[in-house]
């Protein structure tokens, strides 16, 4: 029998200081897009929207070097390592619009292998903040070589932009890919195998 949660209250915490200099900024923004701020559906819009924006873009206040580092471990294992299908939600930079779909990562350990929650930690960490897609491939691929020292990484991020659907060219099919590769995973053999890896589904 489950017993009912009495009392429960969600609790986030946000920076006032910041919450409030963001939220008179937000006022602004919809004073100048002609809107009443003083009406009802608006009148709590700009504080809303300024914790949004912080919590879209809180990967500033983490370091994902140092979450890698918290979860190494000794180990022989020498064969691929594959996490694949992570969401991504980050905010396009030029537009401040989301982008988001999946990433997925691969290493070669040479020695060390890391907690697996941890790659999608590092993931969110960079993600969410101010983006292009090609920057948070490489600071991904970069981080888990510089903490684990591995035989190679490969990253794959496919995603989709607002900023390409929802304005401008207007084509809600499209997505982007990217990739970037260090050490074995530059040799054609291997980086077949984790594009194979990454592209079939476990039965």
């Amino acid at each position: 029998m489950i017993k009912e949660m009495k009392n429960y209250e969600k609790k986030e915490q946000y920076n006032a200081e910041t919450t409030a200099l963001l939220a008179e900024n937000y006022k602004t923004i919809i004073y100048g897009l002609g809107e009443d701020i003083t009406r009802e559906g608006l009148e709590k819009t700009p504080e809303r929207a300024a914790k949004a924006l912080q919590f879209l873009t809180h990967g500033y206040a983490l370091d994902p070097l140092e979450i890698l580092k918290s979860a190494l471990f000794t180990e022989n294992h020498s064969q691929m390592i594959v996490v694949k299908n992570i969401e991504v939600y980050s905010m396009c930079e030029h537009h401040m619009l989301p982008f988001f779909g999946k990433a997925h990562i691969a290493y070669i350990p040479n020695g060390k292998i890391v907690g697996l929650s941890k790659i999608p930690r590092i993931v969110d960490a960079y993600s969410r903040r101010m983006q292009v897609q090609e920057r948070l491939t490489d600071q991904i691929k970069n981080c888990i070589q510089e903490a684990l020292e591995p035989l190679g990484v490969a990253v794959v991020i496919e995603a989709q932009h607002m900023c390409m659907q929802m304005r401008g060219i207007e084509k809600q099919n499209s997505f982007t890919t990217t990739s970037s590769f260090t050490g074995a995973f530059e040799k054609n053999k291997t980086r077949k195998e984790f594009i194979s890896l990454i592209s079939n589904k476990l039965s």
